[in-house]
């Protein structure tokens, strides 16, 4: 699975450049106050709250803009509500995706959302269909850059770690979603700078794409779903060899 390794390599580097833009917060806020209204504001009771906020945190989003997030969630300030809904149907190749949105109009988005699969000649596939190939894990991205590998694995594995590898210049951390949060408080309180960490999708059956132009059309895909502003991620099992990606991602 070293295709999807680079892959999420890939994603972990384009959230950063979205975070730079700024681009990223709105849809976290958009996940905080939902994890605020659902749970309450307090993070220490609301452990969903608490993973989105870790994850807001790695983002490097202003303080000010999750308090505010949370406030609304929890209606102490006047906000839109949003509503969570999840897609699924396949790419090129037979490529499964699964799309998590929060939207404020599920009959909109459900409508735009359609019209980016059969853009890339798709459609919608059963619920289940394709998430049944997928298992919830927390992940974690650190830059390898200054970081000595075996003492950010003893922090990682005390902490509740499943895992962790290296992919180039970035080390990747697994966990179990109930370990996330404290994985991501003990790289803080160490002092490790974590790049970007979610609660995601990862395949245990992936599909191989060998193909150039297939996987080209593959990222074209999730980069056009990703960038539509009710969708929060995009998960997909694709397994392509990383000079494939690599070669993709310089072009």
């Amino acid at each position: 699975m070293s295709g999807h390794s680079k892959w999420k390599t890939i994603q972990h580097k384009k959230g950063a450049a979205d975070a730079k833009r700024g681009k990223i917060f709105s849809k976290l806020s958009k996940e905080i106050s939902v994890a605020a209204r659902e749970g309450g504001s307090d993070p220490e009771k609301n452990a969903g709250l608490r993973t989105v906020m870790q994850k807001a945190k790695a983002a490097n989003m202003p303080a000010d803009n999750i308090d505010r997030a949370v406030k609304k969630g929890a209606g102490e300030m006047g906000g839109t509500r949003y509503d969570e809904i999840v897609y699924e149907g396949f790419a090129s190749g037979g490529v499964g995706l699964v799309v998590s949105c929060l939207t404020d109009n599920k009959n909109r988005s459900g409508a735009e959302i359609r019209h980016l699969f059969t853009k890339y000649g798709s459609g919608f596939a059963a619920q289940g269909a394709v998430s049944r190939n997928f298992v919830r894990k927390g992940q974690i991205f650190v830059e390898a850059e200054g970081v000595d590998e075996d003492t950010l694995m003893g922090i990682v594995l005390d902490a509740g770690a499943e895992d962790m590898r290296q992919d180039d210049d970035v080390f990747e951390i697994v966990t179990e979603p109930s370990a996330f949060a404290q994985v991501m408080d003990a790289l803080e309180k160490d002092g490790v700078k974590v790049g970007s960490g979610e609660i995601s999708l990862i395949p245990t059956v992936t599909v191989p794409i060998t193909d150039k132009a297939t996987a080209a059309s593959i990222l074209k895909f999730v980069g056009d779903l990703e960038d539509h502003d009710d969708v929060q991620s995009v998960f997909n099992n694709m397994d392509a060899d990383d000079s494939l990606l690599e070669e993709l991602e310089d072009a």
